[in-house]
C-alpha cells in the first residue's frame, strides 16, 4: 500500500478512536505508531543487539539498549516518585519467572524477534514473523492460563526500588548497573571496537521519550505480551474453549473487565497496534523484504519457537519491552533478574539458530 492511502486509513482510526472511545487511546496509538516507526526504521532490534554482540563481538546495539535503559529510567522513575498513581512494571522473582525468561531468550533468538520485534517486522512483511505473530498470540494465552501453576512452584513479593528507596536512589542504583554492564561488555569485545552507532543512539532516545509518554498516557509502563494474550483469551472465550471464570489468572477483577471490554480499550492492544500501523509505513517506503526464502523444516522450527516464546514471555512477566525496559526503567527487581536469565537463554538460542542454518 503506499503512504497516502495508508496515513488516510491511519488518521481516520485515530479520528474513530477520538471520537467514539477515548482521547487516552488515541493518543496512544499515535505513541505506538512512533514505537513502531522508530523500531522498524531504525531497526532497533533487541534481539539483533544481543545476536551482534555474542556472534560478531559488537557492542553498539547492547550499548544502544543499555543508553535506552538509563534515559527511560531518567524520565520514569522521577514520574513514578511524584505521581503514586502510575504503576511500576513490578514481577515477583519467582521460579516462573527463571524459566520463562531463560526459555524466552532462547526463542526469541530461533524467531529472530522478541515481542516488539515480532510485531515491527509482521508489520514490515516478514514471512516468518508474519506467521509467528498469531502464534505468540495463542502462546502468551495458554502461558497465562496456567501461570498459576507456575507461580505455585515458589515466588516471593514484587519488588519496587523506586517505592523502596525513592526516585533518585533507585535511579543511581540503576544506572551504575547499567554502566557496570557497560564495562563488562566493553571488556568483552575488546576496547578498539566501535562503541557508539547513529541508529542506535538515536533509537534509544526516540524510544525513551515514548515509554515515558506511555507511562504517562496509560498510568502504565509500556508492554507488548499482555495484549498478545489478550487477543488469544478472547478467541478461546468466543470460540467456547475457555471460561475464564475458572481460571486464576483471567478471573481476576481487572483481566475479567478486559475481556468482557472491546480491544480498542485495552492500552496495551492498543500500542501493539500502533506498532504495527508505525512499521506498515516505513515498510510502504521500501522494497518488499528479499531474505532468502526458508525451507519447510526452519518454518516449523520458527513457528514453534513462536508459540513458545509467547507461552514463556507470559511466564517471565514480559519480554524485552516488559520486562528488561519497562522492569528496569520504572525500578523493579525483577527486570534485572530477568536481563541474566535471557541472556544464557540467548547463548543456547544461537546454536539452535545455527544449526537450523537460519
Amino acid at each position: 500500500m503506499k503512504r497516502l492511502p495508508l496515513a488516510a486509513l491511519m488518521a481516520a482510526f485515530f479520528v474513530f478512536l477520538f471520537w467514539f472511545v477515548a482521547v487516552r487511546q488515541a493518543a496512544l496509538l499515535l505513541v505506538g505508531i512512533g514505537m513502531g516507526a522508530a523500531l522498524a526504521g531504525l531497526r532497533f532490534g533487541f534481539t539483533t543487539g544481543w545476536r551482534q554482540l555474542v556472534e560478531a563481538r559488537d557492542p553498539r546495539g547492547v550499548v544502544g539498549q543499555l543508553l535506552l535503559l538509563g534515559l527511560a529510567a531518567t524520565l520514569c522513575m522521577p514520574l513514578l516518585g511524584a505521581f503514586p498513581e502510575l504503576q511500576a512494571a513490578l514481577g515477583p522473582p519467582s521460579i516462573s519467572l527463571l524459566i520463562g525468561a531463560f526459555v524466552f531468550g532462547l526463542t526469541m533468538q530461533i524467531a529472530d524477534g522478541c515481542g516488539s520485534g515480532t510485531l515491527y517486522k509482521a508489520g514490515l512483511g516478514i514471512p516468518l514473523n508474519m506467521g509467528i505473530l498469531p502464534l505468540f498470540a495463542v502462546g502468551s494465552f495458554v502461558g497465562s492460563a496456567h501461570l498459576d501453576r507456575w507461580l505455585a512452584l515458589g515466588q516471593v513479593e514484587p519488588v519496587g526500588l523506586v517505592a523502596n528507596w525513592g526516585a533518585g536512589p533507585a535511579l543511581a542504583v540503576t544506572w551504575a548497573l547499567l554502566i557496570a554492564t557497560g564495562i563488562t561488555v566493553r571488556l568483552f569485545v575488546g576496547w578498539q571496537r566501535d562503541w557508539l552507532e547513529k541508529r542506535w543512539v538515536q533509537g534509544a532516545l526516540v524510544l525513551a521519550v515514548l515509554a515515558a509518554l506511555n507511562l504517562v498516557i496509560a498510568g502504565q509502563p509500556w508492554g507488548v505480551v499482555y495484549g498478545f494474550g489478550l487477543w488469544g483469551a478472547k478467541l478461546a472465550q468466543a470460540t467456547g474453549l475457555f471460561d475464564p471464570a475458572t481460571n486464576p489468572f483471567w478471573s481476576q477483577p481487572g483481566n475479567t473487565q478486559r475481556l468482557a471490554q472491546t480491544l480498542l480499550l485495552d492500552v496495551t492492544s492498543i500500542t501493539n497496534i500502533g506498532i504495527l500501523c508505525g512499521a506498515l509505513w516505513v515498510a510502504a517506503g521500501k522494497a518488499p523484504d528479499a531474505s532468502k526464502p526458508l525451507t519447510g523444516r526452519q518454518w516449523a522450527v520458527g513457528l514453534v519457537a513462536g508459540f513458545v516464546m509467547g507461552y514463556s514471555a507470559r511466564l517471565a512477566f514480559g519480554c524485552n519491552v516488559g520486562a528488561m525496559l519497562s522492569g528496569v526503567s520504572t525500578g523493579s527487581l525483577h527486570g534485572w533478574i530477568w536481563v541474566p536469565m535471557a541472556f544464557a537463554g540467548t547463548l543456547i538460542g544461537l546454536r539452535v539458530r545455527r544449526h537450523f542454518g537460519f
